[in-house]
């Protein structure tokens, strides 16, 4: 598939490549980790090959693939999309196989594959979008399931965005007032709205 970037791609990659820091609340947000936030974050090669059934390799481009080192280290794969579309399960496992396939080990006539903690920070949503999306591998020896986990950044308000300190959010906030653009235009005071003055004193921090 061919890989082509949008304004909220760049925003996303900037932020990790400027602030990656910022990303360490939303994983805790994710997947219920208890990170302090000095961990040492490495980021691993967004691109893979991947083998195709004609001979050829295929490039995939991952948003986000990183190691956290806490007391343990854990791999994490995030990907930032608009919307759902039919495409993305496939894009998840096409991506979280050949992660694991990066970084397997073979110890004798064992071949040692780990799959990363992956999840999709949605821009959008509505009542049909999925709390978590599953793959389901069905092997010899029975049926695996591993869970694609989903944020949703228009549920969440500027207040929680800051209280929780999931300022990566921020640039993405505006997709959560899309609707209203129309009704702003036509009024001043929803145009302007005051900013709490413990925001602008947390982000003068930043």
């Amino acid at each position: 598939m061919p890989t082509s970037n949008t304004p909220y791609d760049d925003v996303f990659r900037t932020l990790l490549n400027d602030c990656s820091q910022l990303i360490i609340p939303i994983i805790n947000e994710v997947f219920g980790e208890h990170f302090s936030g000095d961990e040492k974050i490495v980021f691993s090669p967004n691109e893979h090959f991947i083998n195709m059934q004609d001979g050829e390799e295929a490039k995939r481009v991952t948003d986000a693939h990183f190691a956290i080192y806490g007391y343990i280290v854990k791999m994490y794969h995030f990907e930032c999309q608009s919307t759902p579309d039919n495409s993305m399960l496939v894009r998840f496992f096409e991506y979280d196989s050949q992660i694991a396939l990066d970084g397997s080990k073979l110890i004798g006539n064992t071949l040692k594959v780990k799959f990363p903690h992956s999840a999709v920070l949605f821009l959008r949503c509505n009542q049909s979008t999925p709390d978590k999306m599953t793959i389901e591998i069905e092997t010899p020896n029975g049926a695996i399931n591993y869970d694609i986990q989903v944020l949703k950044s228009q549920n969440y308000t500027i207040d929680e965005i800051f209280d929780k300190k999931l300022l990566f959010l921020i640039p993405f906030h505006i997709f959560s007032h899309e609707k209203l653009f129309e009704e702003y235009e036509n009024d001043t005071d929803k145009l302007n709205p005051k900013f709490p003055t413990q925001n602008y004193t947390l982000l003068s921090k930043l």
